[in-house]
């Protein structure tokens, strides 16, 4: 399993990287493994700013719907519209081309808060 050590992370299994005061966010590679094969993102929280550990979303696998948590209070920007059309990059490449939500962050000083990778990875045993 991939565990990129310039990312923060949740118990939630959401990863984040952060860009000045705006934020990319995903799920783990753990996360999309658990879930299975990846059929559709639906993110209805475009333009609203959503407080830490609340519900921005859902994603549907073929066994299973799942919440995805904000990290920390942010303001959803941007969903990746290439998700939409090929939900299966979060199964491929849950780090890059499969990231779900651009946001810009309530407090960047926050994200200190979330777990290092090797946390991350503590977290789920691997």
């Amino acid at each position: 399993m991939n565990f990129p050590a310039e990312l923060k992370y949740t118990k939630d299994h959401e990863w984040v990287r952060v860009e000045g005061d705006e934020a990319v966010i995903g799920i783990t590679d753990f996360a999309q493994r658990e879930l299975g094969d990846i059929v559709f993102v639906d993110i209805n929280t475009v333009g609203e700013e959503v407080a830490a550990n609340e519900v921005f979303g859902t994603i549907e696998a073929v066994k299973t719907v799942s919440d995805l948590f904000m990290p920390t209070t942010a303001t959803v920007l941007a969903i990746n519209d290439a998700i939409d059309a090929s939900p299966e990059l979060v199964n491929s490449d849950p780090y890059g081309e499969g990231w779900i939500i651009r946001v810009k962050l309530a407090n960047p000083a926050d994200i200190d808060g979330l777990l290092t990778a090797d946390a991350y990875k503590s977290e789920v045993n691997a």
